[in-house]
């Protein structure tokens, strides 16, 4: 208790942060106990679409969580001094990220009382049994992990020997809640896009893509603020990983581009065709398909330049242009274009509905809102130690 009582002491500037974020998960609560009332025919969903924006962002966030493998197993097993101040701060990332997807598949059930059965009724073939074992796995590992850092880091000793073996165990765990997520896609043998060996090594590019850019975006928006400096050195480390990783997350999307359309079997172009050329007949996911691509070319024009990517505003910018193609790409074309056209042919339009949106903002604002208390305790504890 003696580290949430941190939580409790701000300036009015972070009250008023908290505040605005309280009522964006207000709103989205009312519309959740409405879709319980009514259930899910306020959303755009339909029967030939079962799975939009609420998987979309399960697996989004999936990636976001771990990603925090990118700071964890440069410090820990290569002793990266650089990422010393910052590795508890992608670990929370990453912690949060998965309890948020954990979330958006709670939201999608419908009923989510069902999420029981899946505890009642474990078999070893059940893929969403085994995903949802290593998901509340990872967030209850990291929970411990950063409890017990903290609390060594408040009384400036060192931490059990334990914790570095929980550290460890982390890493493959970090890779293993994004592998079994795309084993939940590739596994329908129904649907050509999802159904290739690459998609778990895509998944795994994205994700820790969009969550390095987004703990860059996280430093340079604490920096800025001066709450906290997580020092030159790591700021770039972090970039030219969120860089690298950009680039295979580019080389894969055309790699399967590539066999698809020169492998020319009509089911698997379709999707391709649905997501970046309409088929024909226009597909409101078009145009944010195109502006994926375009902000993931111009984020690595950014990136891949090393004069370019040391200036502050244009590497806020590209880390902002790589997170939301990554979002647009992942978190919402994916699964989509896995759909579009089912099996049968036919074209269901989906476009999420207002209860929809108000839902994902309120997940969005829940995890800003443990991120910035979670962080919050964070720093208190490192400023409290050097004081």
């Amino acid at each position: 208790m003696f580290l949430i009582e941190k939580a409790f002491v701000g300036s009015r500037r972070y009250w008023a942060w908290l505040g605005v974020l309280a009522l964006f998960m207000f709103a989205a609560l009312l519309d959740w106990i409405h879709e319980q009332q009514v259930g899910l025919a306020i959303t755009g969903l339909s029967r030939d679409l079962p799975w939009g924006l609420y998987i979309g962002q399960f697996v989004f966030f999936v990636g976001v969580g771990a990603s925090a493998l990118v700071v964890v197993l440069p410090y820990y097993l290569h002793d990266w001094k650089a990422y010393a101040k910052i590795t508890m701060l992608g670990e929370i990332l990453g912690m949060v990220g998965v309890f948020m997807a954990m979330l958006f598949i709670f939201v999608s059930m419908g009923q989510p009382m069902r999420l029981i059965n899946v505890l009642r009724y474990p078999h070893p073939n059940s893929l969403i049994f085994w995903d949802l074992l290593t998901l509340s796995g990872y967030v209850t590992l990291n929970a411990v992990i950063i409890a017990r850092l903290l609390i060594a880091e408040r009384e400036q000793s060192a931490p059990p020997r334990w914790t570095k073996l929980l550290i460890l165990l982390s890493l493959p765990w970090a890779v293993g809640i994004h592998t079994v997520t795309a084993f939940l896609l590739c596994g329908l043998v129904a649907r050509p896009y999802w159904m290739t060996a690459l998609l778990a090594p895509r998944f795994l590019a994205s994700a820790f893509t969009a969550g390095s850019a987004l703990l860059v975006l996280i430093l340079l928006l604490l920096k800025r603020l001066k709450l906290f400096d997580a020092g030159g050195e790591a700021i770039r480390k972090l970039t030219v990983t969120a860089t690298y990783c950009l680039v295979v997350h580019i080389f894969f999307s055309l790699v399967e581009m590539f066999s698809t359309f020169y492998g020319g079997i009509p089911r698997e172009v379709e999707h391709i065709d649905y997501l970046y050329g309409g088929l024909s007949g226009g597909s409101p996911i078009t145009p944010w398909m195109w502006l994926s691509g375009a902000l993931a070319l111009a984020a690595l024009l950014v990136l891949i330049v090393p004069a370019l990517r040391v200036r502050p505003q244009l590497l806020l910018v590209a880390c902002a242009s790589a997170f939301i193609s990554v979002w647009i790409d992942k978190g919402f074309g994916l699964v989509i274009g896995g759909y579009e056209p089912s099996p049968l042919g036919a074209v269901t339009s989906y476009v999420p509905t207002l209860p929809e949106w108000t839902v994902v903002a309120g997940i969005w604002a829940l995890g800003a809102f443990l991120i910035t208390v979670l962080y919050k305790i964070v720093l208190s504890v490192r400023q409290e130690a050097e004081s």
